[in-house]
């Protein structure tokens, strides 16, 4: 849904072989079912994964070889925050949760799709990011760790795998118009913190982001790899948001700055 369903219609309509994954198979479905009505010439298939299990993966992209005769880019999408509050009260599996999810399910998503995209003579490989990957998040510390993991493997694979012409990028999404971002409250704080820092003064599309990414797989960024780019409407010129007030009305400002227990 949202930026994975908008990059996937994107890389077909430009008439790429699309595989696309994930773990609801009905949401996999409808998205390849509108690909096909909108007349994209790209193939696409469906395919049930959890990007934090190893053998889905590693079956995700030996499937795609299978089907499309070969593998030339792929997106790692797929990533979550959690973990909301002040880092001495995270929940240890929660932050380990996040952390799973966006990095372990990146860096197997590289594991298994190097050695395809090298014996394809090369090709490109885009990792999810987010401002949250260099702009603080108050009180949203394990998706902004996560996110930065995300960028720094992006860098160091392509300096492992450059001589091998496979290049690898990092994209930064800010405030995007997608289910997930739905759980914010359009009259919040922690909305108005976002538009407040936007210079665009608004909110984007998971279609801007989609463009980014079919830029970044496609050959005409052959000579750009090993970085990050933003799509966030100038967000990362100010500060990220800050999610304090919806973690401050249940436990106290003290509580929150660790000068008090909870309650205390």
């Amino acid at each position: 849904t949202g930026i994975g369903a908008a990059c996937a219609t994107r890389l077909a309509t430009d008439g790429m072989d699309v595989t696309i994954c994930g773990r609801t198979e009905s949401r996999l479905v409808d998205v390849a079912g509108r690909i096909a009505a909108s007349g994209a010439p790209g193939r696409v298939r469906t395919q049930v994964t959890d990007v934090t299990v190893e053998s889905d993966v590693a079956a995700l992209v030996a499937d795609h070889v299978a089907a499309f005769g070969g593998l030339n880019g792929f997106v790692a999408n797929a990533g979550g925050g959690g973990g909301m509050g002040p880092y001495h009260l995270l929940d240890t599996e929660e932050f380990l949760r996040v952390l799973h999810l966006n990095v372990l399910g990146t860096m197997l998503s590289v594991k298994h799709s190097v050695p395809h995209l090298v014996a394809a003579g090369g090709g490109s490989f885009v990792g999810m990011s987010s401002l949250a990957g260099h702009t603080t998040h108050v009180m949203f510390g394990a998706y902004c760790v996560a996110k930065a993991g995300i960028e720094e493997m992006m860098k160091n694979a392509a300096d492992e795998f450059g001589e091998v012409k496979v290049r690898f990028n990092a994209v930064r999404p800010g405030f995007i118009s997608t289910e997930i971002m739905e759980g914010i409250p359009r009259e919040s704080e922690v909305y108005d913190s976002y538009i407040v820092n936007t210079p665009l003064g608004d909110v984007g599309e998971p279609e801007d982001v989609a463009n980014l990414v079919r830029f970044l797989i496609s050959d005409e960024a052959r000579w750009i790899t090993g970085t990050a780019i933003n799509c966030d409407g100038g967000h990362h010129l100010r500060r990220g948001p800050d999610f304090t007030s919806f973690i401050e009305p249940h436990i106290g400002h003290d509580a929150l700055v660790a000068r008090a227990p909870i309650g205390g």
